[in-house]
Protein backbone atom coordinates (compact mmCIF):
# COMPACT_ATOMS: atom_id res chain seq x y z
CA UNK A 1 0.00 0.00 0.00
CA UNK A 2 0.87 3.82 -0.51
CA UNK A 3 2.83 4.74 2.95
CA UNK A 4 0.79 8.25 2.86
CA UNK A 5 -3.07 8.64 1.75
CA UNK A 6 -3.40 9.18 -2.10
CA UNK A 7 0.55 8.61 -2.52
CA UNK A 8 0.95 12.36 -1.27
CA UNK A 9 3.91 13.18 1.31
CA UNK A 10 2.84 16.70 3.11
CA UNK A 11 1.13 18.36 5.48
CA UNK A 12 -2.66 18.48 5.86
CA UNK A 13 -3.00 21.53 6.57
CA UNK A 14 -3.87 20.76 10.22
CA UNK A 15 0.08 19.98 10.81
CA UNK A 16 -0.57 15.98 10.57
CA UNK A 17 -0.02 13.89 7.66
CA UNK A 18 -1.80 11.26 5.97
CA UNK A 19 0.89 8.47 6.62
CA UNK A 20 -1.09 5.29 6.73
CA UNK A 21 -0.26 1.93 8.48
CA UNK A 22 2.81 1.16 6.47
CA UNK A 23 4.66 4.21 8.26
CA UNK A 24 3.56 2.75 11.27
CA UNK A 25 7.48 1.25 13.01
CA UNK A 26 4.98 -0.16 16.12
CA UNK A 27 3.14 -2.17 13.61
CA UNK A 28 6.17 -2.95 11.43
CA UNK A 29 8.56 -4.46 14.48
CA UNK A 30 5.08 -6.19 15.68
CA UNK A 31 5.25 -8.27 12.14
CA UNK A 32 9.03 -8.84 12.11
CA UNK A 33 9.20 -10.06 15.37
CA UNK A 34 11.07 -13.43 16.52
CA UNK A 35 10.28 -15.81 13.95
CA UNK A 36 7.52 -17.63 11.57
CA UNK A 37 6.74 -21.01 11.45
CA UNK A 38 4.61 -21.69 8.43
CA UNK A 39 2.80 -24.98 7.69
CA UNK A 40 4.42 -27.47 5.97
CA UNK A 41 2.17 -28.97 3.43
CA UNK A 42 -1.50 -28.24 2.25
CA UNK A 43 -4.63 -28.77 4.49
CA UNK A 44 -8.45 -28.85 3.54
CA UNK A 45 -11.08 -27.97 5.65
CA UNK A 46 -14.40 -29.46 4.70
CA UNK A 47 -17.54 -30.11 7.00
CA UNK A 48 -19.10 -33.17 7.50
CA UNK A 49 -21.73 -34.89 9.06
CA UNK A 50 -21.09 -37.67 11.85
CA UNK A 51 -23.34 -40.23 13.57
CA UNK A 52 -22.89 -40.08 17.04
CA UNK A 53 -20.58 -43.19 18.34
CA UNK A 54 -20.55 -44.23 21.91
CA UNK A 55 -17.54 -43.70 23.64
CA UNK A 56 -16.69 -47.17 24.76
CA UNK A 57 -18.32 -49.57 22.13
CA UNK A 58 -18.09 -47.13 19.07
CA UNK A 59 -21.36 -48.41 18.15
CA UNK A 60 -23.91 -45.42 16.37
CA UNK A 61 -26.16 -44.53 18.62
CA UNK A 62 -29.03 -44.98 16.66
CA UNK A 63 -31.76 -42.10 18.69
CA UNK A 64 -29.07 -39.18 17.90
CA UNK A 65 -29.28 -36.90 14.96
CA UNK A 66 -25.92 -36.63 12.77
CA UNK A 67 -23.53 -33.76 13.90
CA UNK A 68 -22.40 -31.67 11.42
CA UNK A 69 -18.07 -31.03 12.15
CA UNK A 70 -14.81 -29.80 10.23
CA UNK A 71 -13.16 -32.19 8.76
CA UNK A 72 -8.97 -32.08 7.62
CA UNK A 73 -7.22 -33.94 5.65
CA UNK A 74 -3.85 -33.61 4.24
CA UNK A 75 -1.52 -36.28 2.17
CA UNK A 76 1.29 -37.59 4.13
CA UNK A 77 2.12 -35.44 7.22
CA UNK A 78 1.05 -35.81 10.90
CA UNK A 79 -0.01 -32.04 10.98
CA UNK A 80 -3.24 -32.28 12.88
CA UNK A 81 -4.63 -33.68 16.28
CA UNK A 82 -7.38 -32.48 18.10
CA UNK A 83 -8.46 -31.32 21.82
CA UNK A 84 -12.34 -32.03 22.89
CA UNK A 85 -13.95 -28.50 23.29
CA UNK A 86 -14.51 -29.97 27.07
CA UNK A 87 -10.79 -28.79 28.02
CA UNK A 88 -11.37 -25.41 27.36
CA UNK A 89 -15.51 -24.82 27.12
CA UNK A 90 -15.29 -21.29 28.06
CA UNK A 91 -12.30 -20.24 25.84
CA UNK A 92 -13.41 -16.87 23.61
CA UNK A 93 -11.70 -18.05 20.88
CA UNK A 94 -13.99 -21.60 20.70
CA UNK A 95 -17.05 -22.68 18.97
CA UNK A 96 -18.88 -25.86 18.49
CA UNK A 97 -16.31 -27.97 17.01
CA UNK A 98 -13.45 -30.02 18.94
CA UNK A 99 -9.98 -27.77 19.47
CA UNK A 100 -7.50 -28.62 15.80
CA UNK A 101 -3.87 -28.01 16.97
CA UNK A 102 -1.33 -27.60 14.10
CA UNK A 103 1.90 -30.17 14.98
CA UNK A 104 4.82 -28.40 14.60
CA UNK A 105 7.83 -30.14 13.48
CA UNK A 106 10.46 -27.94 15.27
CA UNK A 107 12.14 -28.12 18.31
CA UNK A 108 12.97 -24.88 20.02
CA UNK A 109 15.83 -24.34 22.44
CA UNK A 110 16.35 -20.51 23.78
CA UNK A 111 19.19 -19.42 26.14
CA UNK A 112 19.24 -19.71 29.83
CA UNK A 113 16.77 -17.45 31.42
CA UNK A 114 15.55 -16.92 28.23
CA UNK A 115 11.40 -18.08 27.43
CA UNK A 116 9.40 -18.09 23.70
CA UNK A 117 6.36 -16.41 23.10
CA UNK A 118 3.85 -18.05 20.66
CA UNK A 119 1.00 -16.29 18.72
CA UNK A 120 -0.93 -16.05 16.06
CA UNK A 121 1.07 -14.23 13.23
CA UNK A 122 0.43 -11.02 13.83
CA UNK A 123 -0.92 -8.41 11.89
CA UNK A 124 -1.75 -11.55 8.76
CA UNK A 125 -5.02 -12.40 7.38
CA UNK A 126 -5.61 -16.38 8.22
CA UNK A 127 -8.74 -18.59 8.13
CA UNK A 128 -7.85 -20.27 11.81
CA UNK A 129 -6.09 -18.05 15.26
CA UNK A 130 -3.80 -20.32 17.26
CA UNK A 131 -4.19 -19.89 21.03
CA UNK A 132 -1.28 -18.14 22.24
CA UNK A 133 1.34 -19.78 24.67
CA UNK A 134 4.50 -18.98 26.52
CA UNK A 135 6.96 -22.19 26.83
CA UNK A 136 10.30 -21.57 28.76
CA UNK A 137 12.42 -23.56 26.23
CA UNK A 138 16.02 -23.23 28.23
CA UNK A 139 14.30 -26.29 30.20
CA UNK A 140 11.75 -27.19 27.67
CA UNK A 141 13.14 -28.04 24.30
CA UNK A 142 10.73 -30.33 22.63
CA UNK A 143 8.60 -29.45 20.12
CA UNK A 144 5.50 -27.12 21.14
CA UNK A 145 2.17 -27.55 19.25
CA UNK A 146 -0.12 -25.02 18.59
CA UNK A 147 -3.94 -25.61 19.52
CA UNK A 148 -6.28 -23.41 17.13
CA UNK A 149 -9.94 -22.40 16.06
CA UNK A 150 -11.07 -22.29 12.60
CA UNK A 151 -12.72 -18.80 12.59
CA UNK A 152 -15.45 -19.04 10.67
CA UNK A 153 -16.83 -22.63 12.24
CA UNK A 154 -18.69 -23.20 8.02
CA UNK A 155 -15.77 -22.56 7.19
CA UNK A 156 -14.62 -24.81 4.31
CA UNK A 157 -11.06 -24.85 1.76
CA UNK A 158 -7.54 -24.84 1.21
CA UNK A 159 -5.03 -23.78 4.00
CA UNK A 160 -2.01 -23.85 1.68
CA UNK A 161 1.87 -24.68 2.34
CA UNK A 162 3.71 -21.92 3.24
CA UNK A 163 0.81 -20.55 5.44
CA UNK A 164 2.21 -19.10 8.40
CA UNK A 165 0.85 -20.90 11.96
CA UNK A 166 2.54 -19.27 14.60
CA UNK A 167 4.94 -16.31 15.73
CA UNK A 168 8.33 -17.27 17.70
CA UNK A 169 9.10 -14.57 19.86
CA UNK A 170 12.06 -14.77 22.44
CA UNK A 171 12.52 -13.20 25.39
CA UNK A 172 14.17 -12.82 28.81
CA UNK A 173 12.88 -13.57 31.94
CA UNK A 174 12.97 -10.86 34.33
CA UNK A 175 10.86 -9.81 37.70
CA UNK A 176 9.10 -6.55 37.51
CA UNK A 177 6.86 -4.53 39.72
CA UNK A 178 4.71 -2.04 38.89
CA UNK A 179 5.79 1.40 40.09
CA UNK A 180 3.66 4.58 39.57
CA UNK A 181 4.68 7.55 38.22
CA UNK A 182 5.43 10.93 39.74
CA UNK A 183 5.47 14.79 38.40
CA UNK A 184 9.11 14.46 36.78
CA UNK A 185 8.40 11.32 34.74
CA UNK A 186 5.23 13.42 34.00
CA UNK A 187 7.50 15.81 32.59
CA UNK A 188 9.42 13.78 31.23
CA UNK A 189 7.17 12.35 28.91
CA UNK A 190 5.90 15.94 27.64
CA UNK A 191 8.80 16.55 26.95
CA UNK A 192 9.34 13.31 24.64
CA UNK A 193 5.72 15.03 23.04
CA UNK A 194 7.18 18.28 22.38
CA UNK A 195 9.88 16.26 20.89
CA UNK A 196 7.96 14.30 18.66
CA UNK A 197 6.65 17.89 17.15
CA UNK A 198 9.22 19.11 15.77
CA UNK A 199 8.75 16.74 12.92
CA UNK A 200 6.25 16.00 9.99
CA UNK A 201 7.66 12.74 9.07
CA UNK A 202 8.87 9.44 10.64
CA UNK A 203 9.37 10.85 14.13
CA UNK A 204 9.07 7.82 16.46
CA UNK A 205 11.40 6.14 13.79
CA UNK A 206 14.07 8.86 13.92
CA UNK A 207 14.15 9.90 16.85
CA UNK A 208 13.43 6.65 19.21
CA UNK A 209 12.60 3.30 17.45
CA UNK A 210 15.25 1.01 18.10
CA UNK A 211 16.82 -1.92 16.01
CA UNK A 212 15.89 -5.23 16.53
CA UNK A 213 17.94 -8.16 14.92
CA UNK A 214 16.11 -12.00 14.61
CA UNK A 215 18.79 -13.89 12.33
Amino acid sequence: MESYVGGIKKPNGNGETGATIKRCMPVFDAIVAGYIITLPADVYVSIQEYEPKDAETGEVIQDLPTKKMQHFEWSNFGLVSFHPIEQAPEHPARNEHPYAKWINPWSIRTPKGYSTLFVQPMHREAPFTILPGIVDTDEYFAPVNFPMVINDSNFEGLIPKGTPIAQVIPFKRDDWELQLGDIAELRAQQNITSKLNTKFFDRYKTMFRQDKTYK
